[in-house]
């Protein structure tokens, strides 16, 4: 089967038509494998009819063609997102880098704080909670590396009512 015909917008905004290959969603957008008619040159010195083909975006750089049906092009679709996932929105990036201080201190932050110092390695969990407990160390309060950290460095009851809030256990 032939694939469809789609308008393809060319950079300079001509636009030609192409046929439509593959579509493919990732996480920003959907990019169309499009074929567009070109000439080539062959070894023997003649010109040719071919194909050029690339990925482009869509829909920035694809067209429909009215009445055209694209229902049986190869679509490959990301996996819909976890009802997790839709509820808390999306991630941040995994990690925490150190900014190193005078004197031995430093703050721990997580990558995508914006006072995170740059070109900074990325440090894994184990070796996060290695620099926290460095006595000149303290955790970012202004993004989540204080709250991502502190529990499993204190505990995951500390806060919830113990004796160090100044609350009272029931007698």
């Amino acid at each position: 089967m032939k694939p469809p015909p789609i308008t393809v917008v060319l950079p300079d905004g001509q636009e030609v038509t192409g046929r439509l290959q593959e579509r493919q969603q990732v996480l920003d957008a959907w990019l169309y494998k499009v074929a567009v008619p070109a000439w080539q040159n062959t070894p023997e010195g003649r010109v040719e009819p071919a194909w050029y083909v690339v990925w482009v975006k869509a829909p920035d750089h694809v067209k429909p063609v009215p009445g055209v049906s694209y229902d049986d092009v190869p679509t490959t679709r990301l996996p819909p997102p976890s009802a997790e996932r839709e509820i808390l929105g999306p991630r941040r990036p995994s990690g925490w880098v150190l900014q190193k201080l005078e004197r031995g201190r430093g703050i721990i932050h997580a990558v995508d704080c914006e006072e995170a110092p740059t070109g900074t390695p990325v440090l894994t969990l184990d070796k996060a909670l290695d620099a926290a407990e460095h006595p000149g160390t303290r955790l970012c309060s202004l993004c989540s590396a204080a709250a991502e950290l502190d529990p499993v460095l204190k505990g995951f009851e500390h806060g919830f009512g113990g004796a160090e809030n100044g609350s009272r256990e029931p007698s």
